[in-house]
């Protein structure tokens, strides 16, 4: 079977569950892989997916082998497959830009990135590479407000003419100028903003959509994050917040019967909490009227694994954009994009954003 050669900016914990889930997948037959949406996508399973190059800025990561790395400080999350070949790929030094926030130099080493006294490459060095490796795309695990840094990837990637899969909230895939770029060079993206499988923003949506059905007014609501990893300590600076609060917030707002005042939603994170590592505890509280204008209320609270929840649609992200390659198809795979991210390009309801997905899918199989 041939693979999907993939290259990735960002050895974070994201990645390491998605490389983690490459291996751990393999051994697994379609009635006992839990936790998968498609077991095979086209011909492609998860462990038909090949890492060929990576980029990180992290001392404890450039030079090793990116099937070390990715058990590197300040990655905590949960190993569920450690036992990983040697994978004769080794990470190499990344464009810092503004993907380091300055007040993450203020916590221990174990918890923060260190960056690296590597040279930085410039962009003709990482298209050198990508093309070298024989990578098809680039998956962007940039922390939230590298938007320097995410633009200099996308450029490498267009120039590279591989995919791209934007897993932040840069808007790239839902910027009509990125958008147009990719799509005349016929190469496929899809992002922005990763939904996690079963996280805090599709159950938010969820709820939403299902108060729309059932004739209930929501007149407020807010969503409260906590977390332990580096990408929530990055988050502690809200300057670099802006594009992630608009994209969780919209897809909470896309789905609504009709849109709140911005005074009476707040979606975002809230809180650095050391000690819960990759764990991310999620705060829910809804507030409507039901028949005769009685009110009501909604409190949930969800507690998952941040980075394996992640790696759950990136997965199929990956082999979406390995079927569009396949098949000559190029710019925004806008159904994908609006299953797997929070800010597509165009916002669908999920149930429609599912049956585009999976129309996408059963078009292209070969």
């Amino acid at each position: 079977m041939k693979k999907i050669r993939i290259a990735i900016a960002g050895l974070g914990n994201c990645a390491s569950s998605l490389i983690q889930g490459i291996y751990y997948y393999e051994s697994r037959s379609p009635e006992d892989a839990i936790g998968l949406m498609h077991w095979q996508i086209g011909p492609y399973r998860p462990s038909d997916i090949e890492v060929v190059a990576a980029f990180d800025i992290d001392k404890r990561k450039v030079g090793r082998d990116v099937n070390q790395a990715i058990f590197a400080k300040p990655n905590c999350t949960k190993v569920f497959c450690g036992d990983l070949p040697v994978s004769g790929v080794k990470v190499r030094m990344g464009r810092i830009l503004d993907g380091f926030s300055e007040h993450m130099q203020n916590y221990d080493e174990s918890r923060t990135f260190v960056p690296a006294t590597a040279q930085e490459p410039g962009k003709e060095e990482v298209v050198r590479v990508l093309k070298e490796s024989g990578a098809e795309m680039l998956l962007n695990y940039l922390p939230v407000g590298s938007e320097e840094a995410t633009r200099f990837y996308a450029e490498c990637a267009l120039e590279a003419n591989i995919g791209f899969v934007n897993n932040i909230p840069v808007f790239i895939a839902s910027n009509p100028v990125w958008e147009a770029r990719f799509a005349e060079k016929n190469l496929p993206i899809i992002g922005d903003d990763i939904k996690a499988q079963l996280g805090a923003t599709i159950t938010h949506r969820t709820l939403t959509d299902l108060f729309r059905k059932r004739g209930v007014k929501l007149e407020r609501t807010y969503q409260l994050n906590t977390g332990g990893n580096t990408d929530f300590l990055n988050m502690l600076n809200r300057d670099r917040l802006l594009s992630k609060k608009v994209s969780k917030t919209e897809a909470v707002q896309a789905v609504a019967d009709t849109r709140l005042d911005d005074v009476n939603i707040h979606v975002g994170p809230s809180d650095y909490v050391a000690w819960q590592n990759d764990n991310k505890v999620c705060f829910i509280r809804m507030e409507g009227k039901l028949f005769g204008d009685v009110p009501m209320n909604l409190e949930l609270r969800l507690s998952v694994e941040d980075s394996p929840n992640s790696a759950g649609v990136a997965i199929d992200a990956v082999r979406c954009v390995k079927l569009a390659l396949d098949n000559g198809i190029g710019g925004v795979l806008e159904g994908p994009s609006s299953y797997f991210c929070k800010h597509p390009i165009r916002q669908f309801n999920d149930d429609r954003a599912y049956q585009m997905t999976k129309d996408f899918i059963r078009k292209y199989s070969k």
